[in-house]
C-alpha cells in the first residue's frame, strides 16, 4: 500500500481514469447520440479523484486487500453527475468545469440534464460490478449502495443543494451554513470513507469513526472551496472564480473572515484524524488526504 498521500492520490487517479474510460465507452454504445457522448465527455473531465481515493484509503486502512478501484470509481461517477447538474443555468450557471466547457455548453441543457440523470444508475452498475470483483455478497453491495445513494439524495447532497439555492440573497447564520454544506458537499465525502470501510467489513465502531472523519473533512473541503473561490484564479480552479460573491451566496470567509475560516478548516482536519485515533485506525494515509483538503489550490 502506498503511504504517501500525494503518490496515493496520483496512483488512484490514474487507475480510476482507466475504469472511467471503459465505462464511458459502454455509455456511448448504450445511449445513442448526444446523451451517450455527453456522458463520455463528462466522465473524461480531469479531476483530483479525491472521493474515490478516500474510498480506497478507508478500504485499505481497515484491512481490505482486493482491487477496489472499480467500486471506488462509482463514487466519481456520482460526483460527476452532481457537477453536470450543478453547472446548469437553473443552478450555478457556470460555463467552465475542470478547465473545459461545462457539459451543457458543450452540448445543450436538455442533453446535459439527461446525461446527469443517466449517470446515477450507471454508478450503481459500476458499484455492483466492483463489489463482485472484491468478493462482496449481493447483500453487502446493497447495504453499501444504500449508504451511497442516501448520501446523494434528498437527505444529503441534493437536499443540501436545494438549501443552498434557497439561501441565496439572504442573511444566513453560521449554523445554517454548516447544515447546508454538511449536506451539499460533506454527505458524499463522508459516504466515500464509510462505504470503503463497509467494503473492508470493518466493525461498527470503525465505520462510525470513519463517518465522523468524513463529516469533518467534508466540511473542511467546503470551507476551502469558499476560500479558493475568493482568492484563486479561474485558471487555477478550472471553473469561474468569484461566483459566490456574484450570486450573493453565504460563505465561510464572509461570515467568519478569511483567517478564522482557514483556522476552522485546519481544526476540522485535526478533529477528523482524532476520530480515527480513538478507535486505533492507522491514520497515515487518511490523515494525509485530510491535510491535502486544506492545502489544495483547486
Amino acid at each position: 500500500m502506498i503511504s504517501d498521500p500525494l503518490e496515493f492520490l496520483e496512483a488512484t487517479r490514474s487507475s480510476v481514469n482507466s475504469v472511467l474510460e471503459e465505462w464511458a465507452a459502454k455509455a456511448r454504445d448504450e445511449y445513442d447520440g448526444a446523451v451517450g457522448e455527453a456522458i463520455a465527455y463528462s466522465l473524461a473531465s480531469p479531476g483530483k479523484r479525491l472521493r474515490p481515493a478516500l474510498f480506497v484509503a478507508a478500504y485499505q486502512s481497515l484491512g481490505g486487500t482486493g482491487d477496489a478501484i472499480e467500486m471506488a470509481t462509482a463514487v466519481e461517477v456520482v460526483h460527476t453527475y452532481s457537477l453536470v447538474h450543478d453547472d446548469l443555468p437553473c443552478m450555478d450557471d457556470d460555463d467552465l468545469r475542470r478547465g473545459r466547457l461545462s457539459t451543457h455548453c458543450q452540448f445543450d441543457v436538455a442533453t446535459a440534464t439527461e446525461s446527469g440523470f443517466r449517470m446515477v444508475p450507471l454508478a450503481a452498475r459500476i458499484l455492483a460490478a466492483g463489489g463482485k470483483k472484491i468478493g462482496l455478497s449481493s447483500t453487502q453491495i446493497g447495504v453499501i449502495g444504500a449508504e451511497l445513494f442516501v448520501a446523494v439524495g434528498a437527505k444529503g447532497m441534493v437536499g443540501g443543494q436545494v438549501l443552498d439555492l434557497e439561501a441565496e440573497n439572504r442573511n444566513v447564520s453560521l449554523d445554517e451554513l454548516v447544515a447546508i454544506h454538511r449536506s451539499k458537499t460533506g454527505a458524499l465525502i463522508a459516504a466515500c470513507g464509510v462505504i470503503g470501510a463497509l467494503a473492508a467489513e470493518a466493525n461498527d465502531s470503525e465505520v462510525e469513526a470513519v463517518r465522523a472523519y468524513g463529516r469533518d473533512i467534508g466540511l473542511a473541503f467546503q470551507i476551502v472551496d469558499d476560500i479558493l473561490d475568493a482568492t484563486a484564479t479561474s485558471s487555477e480552479l478550472g471553473k469561474t472564480a468569484g461566483k459566490d460573491e456574484e450570486q450573493n451566496k453565504a460563505t465561510y470567509p464572509a461570515l467568519l473572515g478569511m483567517d478564522q475560516a482557514k483556522a476552522e478548516a485546519e481544526g476540522l482536519v485535526q478533529s477528523a484524524v482524532d476520530h480515527l485515533a480513538i478507535v486505533g485506525i492507522d491514520s497515515e494515509l487518511l490523515g494525509g488526504l485530510a491535510k491535502f483538503v486544506t492545502r489544495r489550490r483547486s
